[in-house]
C-alpha cells in the first residue's frame, strides 16, 4: 500500500503531479531511436503527448516531434571544426555545452508538467558518451533530483541469442544501474525478429544459461559462467520487457512496468536525494558559519574596543557588508599633510589611524543595522 501513495503524494500537495522522465539509453543499431519514435506515438495516440528531448548532436533526422533538440542550440560540425575533434570528442563537447544550459531545460519541462505526463529523453548511440560522461551525469542528476527518472536500457535482442553476448549486455546494464542508482527496465527490442523469451528464461533458470554456455569452450565462455553467478541478484529485482519498435507490441506491458518504476522512485530514490539536499544544505550552512566565526575572530579585538558601539544581540557584520558600505572619513581624519615642519608626520599619521578605522566600523554597523529593520 505504501507505493500508491508515495505516488500520490504531489495531488494530495494540491500541486501538479511532476511528469515522469524516461531515459532511454542503449547500443548504436539497438533500435533506441525507432522505440522512441514508436513510444511518442502511442503516447500521442493515447491523448497524453509526451514531452521529447533529442540529446544526440551527430544525428541526421530525428523521426518524432521534439521539443527541445539540442542540435537547436549545438552545431556538432562546428564544434567538431572549431576544436579539432573527431566525432566521438564532438559528441561529448557538444553535450558539455548544452549541460551548462540544462537549467533552462528543467524550467522548460517545468511549465510542460500540466500537459505532459511524459518526458522522453532520446540519447547519443554511442552509450558510453553519455552515460560515462560528465555531462550525462550532471543531466541524468538534475532531472532524479528534480522529477521521477526511470532508466530504459534498449537491448537488440537477435544479437543477444549468444550466451556470451547476452552476458556482456547484462553486465552494461547492471554497470549504468549502478552508475545512476534510479529506477531500471530492460526493454528487449525487435520481438518481431525473434521473441525475448529464451533470454528471460536465461535469466530466471541459472542451469538453462550453463546448458547453453557448454556449447562454448573458450575461455571468454568460463568467465562469462563465473559472472553469471554474481548476476542472479541483479536478475532477482529487474524489470523486462519485450518490445517491438517496428510493430508497437508489448507497450502496454512497459507502461506497467513505468508506473510501478516510478512508485519505486517516491517510496525509495526520492527520500535518498532529498537526504543528499538537505546534507549539501547542512555542509554550505556549516561552511558558511566557520566564515563567520573565523571573521568573527579576526576582529575580535575591534569588537572589543568598539563595544558601546552594538549591543550583545548584534550579529556579526558578513564581509560583503564590509565591503560595499564604506564609510566617508571625515575630512579632519583624512588630513594627513600640515605645512608647519615643527610637526611629527609619523606621530599624526598613528594618532588619525584608531579613531578613523572605529568611525568606519561603526558607521558600517550603523547601516548594516538600518537596512535589515527596513
Amino acid at each position: 500500500m505504501a507505493a500508491p501513495v508515495a505516488a500520490a503524494e504531489p495531488e494530495a500537495r494540491g500541486g501538479p503531479q511532476p511528469p515522469v522522465c524516461l531515459l532511454v539509453l542503449g547500443m548504436a543499431g539497438s533500435g533506441k531511436t525507432t522505440f522512441v519514435q514508436r513510444l511518442t506515438g502511442h503516447l500521442h495516440s493515447q491523448g497524453s503527448p509526451p514531452y521529447v528531448i533529442n540529446l544526440d548532436p551527430a544525428v541526421h533526422e530525428v523521426p518524432f516531434p521534439a521539443n527541445i533538440d539540442i542540435r537547436d542550440t549545438v552545431k556538432y560540425k562546428e564544434v567538431m571544426k572549431q576544436y579539432g575533434l573527431g566525432p566521438n570528442g564532438g559528441i561529448v563537447t557538444s553535450l558539455n555545452l548544452f549541460a551548462t544550459r540544462f537549467d533552462q531545460v528543467m524550467k522548460f519541462i517545468e511549465k510542460a508538467q500540466n500537459i505532459s505526463k511524459y518526458v522522453l529523453i532520446d540519447t547519443p548511440g554511442q552509450i558510453e558518451v553519455f552515460t560515462w560522461s560528465a555531462s550525462g551525469t550532471i543531466i541524468t542528476e538534475a532531472l532524479a533530483s528534480s522529477f521521477p527518472t526511470i532508466v530504459i536500457y534498449v537491448m537488440d535482442t537477435s544479437r543477444s541469442t549468444n550466451p556470451v553476448t547476452f552476458m556482456s549486455n547484462m553486465l552494461y546494464a547492471c554497470s549504468i544501474l549502478y552508475k545512476t542508482k534510479l529506477p531500471f527496465i530492460v526493454v528487449m527490442n525487435k520481438t518481431d525478429i525473434i521473441d525475448h523469451s529464451f533470454a528471460v528464461e536465461w535469466m530466471q533458470d541459472f542451469e538453462a544459461f550453463q546448458d547453453a554456455l557448454n556449447q562454448e569452450t573458450t575461455y571468454v565462455s568460463n568467465l562469462t559462467r563465473s559472472m553469471s553467478l554474481v548476476l542472479d541478484e541483479f536478475y532477482s529485482s529487474l524489470r523486462v520487457v519485450g518490445v517491438s519498435a517496428v510493430l508497437g507490441t508489448g507497450l502496454d506491458e512497459l507502461f506497467v512496468q513505468v508506473t510501478s518504476a516510478a512508485e519505486e522512485y517516491e517510496r525509495e530514490y526520492r527520500p535518498e536525494y532529498e537526504r543528499l539536499k538537505k546534507s549539501l544544505a547542512s555542509a554550505q550552512s556549516q561552511q558558511q558559519k566557520e566564515q563567520l566565526e573565523r571573521l568573527q575572530k579576526d576582529m575580535g579585538s575591534v569588537a572589543l574596543d568598539m563595544g558601546t558601539a552594538t549591543d550583545s544581540l548584534s550579529p556579526v557584520l558578513d564581509p560583503s557588508d564590509l565591503i560595499l558600505t564604506r564609510g566617508t572619513l571625515d575630512e579632519e581624519d583624512e588630513e594627513a599633510d600640515s605645512d608647519t615642519d615643527d610637526i611629527d608626520h609619523r606621530v599624526t599619521e598613528e594618532s588619525h589611524e584608531e579613531p578613523a578605522f572605529q568611525n568606519f566600523m561603526q558607521e558600517s554597523m550603523a547601516q548594516y543595522w538600518k537596512r535589515n529593520n527596513k
